[in-house]
């Protein structure tokens, strides 16, 4: 069950911490005061919102919830005291300018030692709860090792050596080393074995391979959505931004790192995704829709909504809505709009230009099933088709499809059949894909709305 427990375990440190520092505060008091509510002043109130308030600027400014699988229990512990000594240090530098009169310093003492137990001991279970898990075959992941290196030797040896960490070693794929009992194939044979295997994450000693091994490999991993990181040798890889692990003292890196595989990163983008969706659908779409229905039934035969199948995240596929903007026609999932096409409507034209028909989709982000901000979602056949087109173009399957995305702020929408403009737009999906941030949401969102306004020289 890969992935089953680390995808929350941020979030299993934040809300324990959090409540760690409100359970400290209300021991703290009833030490001191004989009860938690003797003796409740408006300061004693106002030092429960500072302190969780201190507490997560402090985990922002250290990083606290960045999460490694693979962390001795030293580095887990030093990096939570790291956060509560900074928390103190914050809390006594800001203490005397929030409240009106000084708090006990055998409150502020209890508080702090309390604070200390609570959070490393949370560290502590959850770390040797996980580690209990893994041994026990859960939140395991199976790994393969293309080169048989003494890089890829010593990797397999970590595996067998640390199976806390939930690391299933297959065998190894090798050109060079028949007669070894763990090369179970060749360097041809990993793409096939991976698919039948459901292999989770490919290891690479790239020196050990020739180039055109390599690209192969980088391409069949990104189209079929497997992880693939590299064992480094020096200048070996221009190929992309890459993200350090550690095993030990043994550096890998990978290959691909994305920021909303975070899972609090994830709750970040969803909450906003939801509030900002319910936001249209109640002030805007509740009153707009009907309007435009109505127009849409006096323009043209055919329904209103305009269903279509469209590639999701990890390529699933979902039913993405629009408001009708075409005559009915047999093409419709098969042939892409373009500049003039004659099968738009007049009032259809008018719903693309301004992007009205669209909105539909805030439906689809409601159920999950896109994001308000992402790479925008295509009909099957224009990704069979891009895909033929743009190198990495399934990368864009990593994370939600969105209602606007980076690379229709930047000039890639409307009519982008040219093969320069699908890369152009696969590239900016994938910077989006790889620095996303919520600002960077926010930005976007901003400059689409400006574009509506404004009117985008691209739509049609």
């Amino acid at each position: 069950m890969p992935g089953l427990y680390n995808r929350y375990i941020k979030l299993i440190h934040s809300l324990g911490d959090l409540a760690a520092v409100i359970i400290s505060t209300a021991v703290a008091s009833f030490l001191v005061h004989g009860g938690i509510t003797k003796n409740i002043t408006t300061d004693s109130s106002l030092f429960l919102l500072h302190s969780v308030l201190a507490w997560i600027v402090c985990t922002l400014l250290l990083g606290t919830y960045r999460y490694y699988r693979v962390a001795k229990t030293l580095w887990v512990l030093v990096d939570a005291l790291k956060a509560v000594l900074l928390y103190i240090l914050l809390v006594e530098a800001t203490i005397g300018f929030v409240y009106s009169s000084p708090f006990s310093r055998d409150f502020l003492l209890y508080h702090y030692l309390i604070l200390v137990l609570f959070v490393l001991t949370l560290r502590v279970s959850v770390t040797y709860t996980l580690r209990y898990l893994r041994r026990k075959g859960y939140n395991s992941k199976t790994a393969i090792i293309v080169g048989n290196s003494k890089t890829g030797q010593e990797l397999k040896n970590f595996f067998y050596k640390h199976p806390e960490y939930g690391y299933r070693f297959v065998g190894f794929f090798d050109d060079n080393s028949e007669g070894n009992p763990l090369t179970i194939g060749q360097v041809k044979d990993v793409e096939q074995f991976v698919l039948k295997y459901h292999i989770d994450e490919i290891y690479c000693c790239a020196f050990a391979l020739k180039k055109e091994q390599l690209i192969s490999l980088m391409e069949f991993s990104d189209n079929n959505l497997v992880r693939m990181k590299f064992l480094p040798e020096p200048d070996s890889f221009r190929y992309q931004k890459l993200k350090i692990d550690f095993y030990d003292m043994l550096p890998i890196l990978v290959a691909r790192s994305i920021p909303l595989d975070d899972v609090i990163n994830k709750i970040l983008k969803r909450t906003f995704d939801i509030a900002f969706s319910l936001f249209v659908v109640v002030f805007l779409l509740s009153w707009l829709l009907p309007i435009l229905a109505i127009i849409i039934k006096l323009d043209s035969k055919g329904p209103v909504f305009f269903g279509q199948v469209r590639s999701g995240i990890n390529n699933k596929t979902f039913l993405c809505w629009k408001l009708r903007s075409m005559y009915i026609n047999t093409e419709a999932n098969s042939q892409l709009a373009r500049r003039g096409d004659s099968r738009i409507t007049p009032v259809g034209a008018f719903l693309r230009k301004t992007s009205l028909d669209e909105l539909p989709q805030f439906f689809n982000v409601l159920r999950g099933q896109m994001s308000i901000v992402g790479p925008r979602p295509h009909m099957l056949k224009a990704d069979q088709e891009y895909a033929l087109i743009a190198e990495k173009y399934m990368v864009r399957h990593f994370i939600k499809p969105g209602v606007t995305g980076l690379s229709q702020v930047r000039g890639y929408r409307g009519d982008t059949t040219a093969d320069y403009q699908v890369r152009g737009r696969v590239k900016l999906d994938i910077f989006y894909l790889e620095n996303w941030t919520f600002l960077l949401d926010v930005k976007i969102i901003f400059y689409t709305i400006y574009n509506a306004i404004r009117g985008d020289k691209a739509a049609f």
